[in-house]
């Protein structure tokens, strides 16, 4: 309700309180008592096979991971902050820092479904199942932290994915957005941001498994971020957008290198799956 009667400054605050329940993957990944050497040894020097349930798996952790809804977020977020040029450095060490702590977040979540569900080649169809499943493996206390990680998960990714379904829509069509202004003051936008939310309910009651929705957008979001990366790299090294504030070369080499991977792996999954 924040979204639509609150202001971004509201929506904000909750948000970042939500985040502090991530902390329970922490704690449930030491519960699940895996064998750190193996971790290390795998998180470092990791295993890769040339095979179509291999491939399609990665290619949704990179559609996942490196959705166009994150930085289109960080753009709205700074869009709506307007932070000085003087903190422009701040405002890097920010995204980075967030990056990094996503990226932690995600090794444990790895960590804890690893140990417990992996080890015992359990399957689950749904949130639930995989929280529940947790109990008898490595303890109550998991099942529950975990499960509170999960919802601070839907908590989270809810309004920003319906916010920025709803920005791009407000921009595409010129529409004024923005999250402070009132639903009188931008009526497609809101109007756009609740369609939005009614579709995901929608979704959930028409019977499609949960995991197996997760998946196949994550896939869809893999094979869009290509693009979404091929132009984000352009811009950013654009003299007349960019100006002076241009990302270096390092930056550059390094931002193209993923873009790289992430199209590698969209060309071996197309041809795997068009061509067995």
């Amino acid at each position: 309700m924040s979204l639509i009667w609150g202001n971004y400054a509201v929506m904000e605050r909750i948000l970042r309180y939500v985040l502090l329940v991530f902390l329970g993957y922490i704690a449930a990944a030491f519960l699940a008592h895996p064998n750190w050497g193996d971790v290390l040894i795998h998180t470092l020097i990791p295993h890769f096979q040339a095979t179509r349930p291999y491939i399609t798996g990665a290619l949704a952790l990179l559609g996942t991971t490196l959705t166009s809804y994150a930085y289109v977020w960080e753009s709205i977020e700074q869009e709506t902050e307007r932070p000085g040029i003087r903190r422009l450095g701040l405002v890097q060490i920010d995204a980075g820092a967030g990056a990094i702590v996503a990226g932690l977040i995600f090794w444990f979540i790895l960590i804890a479904t690893g140990a417990t569900l992996g080890v015992h080649h359990k399957t689950v169809q749904s949130a639930e199942d995989a929280a529940r499943a947790l109990a008898p493996l490595a303890g109550q206390y998991a099942e529950i932290l975990f499960g509170l990680g999960l919802l601070a998960s839907a908590m989270l990714a809810l309004p920003i994915l319906a916010a920025t379904n709803a920005f791009v829509l407000a921009e595409a069509f010129g529409w004024r957005r923005s999250l402070d202004v009132g639903f009188s003051r931008a009526r497609g936008f809101y109007v756009s941001l609740v369609i939005c939310l009614a579709l995901a309910v929608g979704v959930t009651l028409v019977g499609v498994g949960p995991i197996q929705l997760l998946f196949l957008s994550s896939l869809a979001g893999g094979l869009g971020t290509p693009v979404t990366l091929v132009f984000l790299m352009l811009l950013a090294r654009d003299q007349s957008v960019m100006g002076e504030h241009r990302i270096n070369r390092l930056l550059a080499i390094a931002g193209w290198t993923v873009a790289g991977i992430v199209i590698t792996a969209c060309c071996l999954f197309l041809w795997q799956t068009f061509l067995p």
